[in-house]
């Protein structure tokens, strides 16, 4: 069965009042995109726990998906009634059946983090002679394919030695435990504050066959590691320090990720008192932060 898509152009004040509008009137999904995606104009936008969301994009797109007989142009005069204002641009397009799985899966290719270690989807077959995370697009953050997930990948890949317990705060899919544990690591424990990531996790690591642990925030135990890797964002990491701190020992390391450049040396001094630490690596204009427990 075939589709329309609806694309209306709005602005930051009323994109998101049209999308509620929209979906009240009876629309399939509704999703806002930056208008000047693909563009040197396109503008990341980026929302850390514990700080002031963003605005939308000063120019955007708000995509509608609709039944077939839907009536576009009555729906886009009856939301723009709702917001208050005169209907803006858009336009219609019709959108052919198709096997939605399959293109969605041929938009997942595997992911090479280092000569021996790959991500793959599990439709796609394993790298041969190599170290394959079977890891597929789901409701938690971590495919591998940020480069702040990337960079901590790289770094376990180089740095994990073998039986060291290891913390991934933060852990969203699990990637970075299950790839410590493939990577030879012993005692794996990750802890995050979605439920949803336990779930994925625990699923991720029973599909690549590692053992690992998974909890909730209060769950956690109580102990330090050898390693604590997280890979979460600066606003965050910065009121994790006292946590992390506490749950790597003396002599262990630390590596963080999510942090933009320009903020790498503010993570470095509030950390400073407890570890030492300096930039590794940076991709795409993140940073990983890595060093030692005093």
């Amino acid at each position: 069965m075939p589709w329309q898509e609806l694309r209306i152009h709005a602005n930051s004040t009323h994109a998101d009042a049209l999308s509620d509008a929209l979906f009240d009137l009876g629309a399939l999904s509704v999703s806002i995109e930056d208008a000047a995606a693909g563009t040197e104009m396109e503008k990341p936008i980026f929302g850390e726990p514990g700080m002031p969301l963003e605005q939308l994009w000063d120019e955007s797109v708000v995509v509608v998906l609709l039944e077939e007989d839907s009536d576009a142009e009555l729906m886009v005069t009856a939301a723009a009634n709702v917001v208050g204002i005169a209907p803006p641009r858009h336009s219609v397009s019709r959108v052919e059946e198709q096997d939605w799985v399959r293109l969605t899966q041929s938009q997942f290719d595997p992911i090479q983090v280092s000569e021996r270690l790959w991500i793959t989807p599990t439709w796609h077959a394993a790298t041969p002679n190599a170290i394959n995370i079977a890891l597929d697009p789901g409701l938690a953050f971590g495919t591998g394919s940020h480069p702040t997930t990337w960079l901590c990948l790289q770094w376990l890949d180089a740095e994990v030695r073998a039986g060291e317990s290891v913390l991934d705060y933060g852990c969203g899919s699990g990637i970075l435990a299950i790839a410590a544990k493939l990577l030879g690591a012993g005692e794996v424990h990750g802890v995050d504050i979605d439920a949803q990531a336990m779930t994925a996790s625990a699923q991720n690591a029973e599909q690549n066959h590692v053992t690992a642990q998974f909890f909730l925030p209060d769950a956690a135990p109580e102990r330090s590691y050898d390693l604590v890797v997280a890979n979460i964002l600066t606003n965050p990491l910065k009121m994790l320090m006292p946590l992390l701190a506490s749950r790597c020992r003396s002599g262990g390391r630390l590596v963080l990720s999510g942090i933009l450049a320009e903020q790498a040396e503010d993570i470095i001094g509030i950390y400073a008192p407890m570890f030492s630490l300096a930039v590794s690596a940076e991709r795409e204009g993140w940073v990983r932060i890595a060093g030692t427990r005093k």
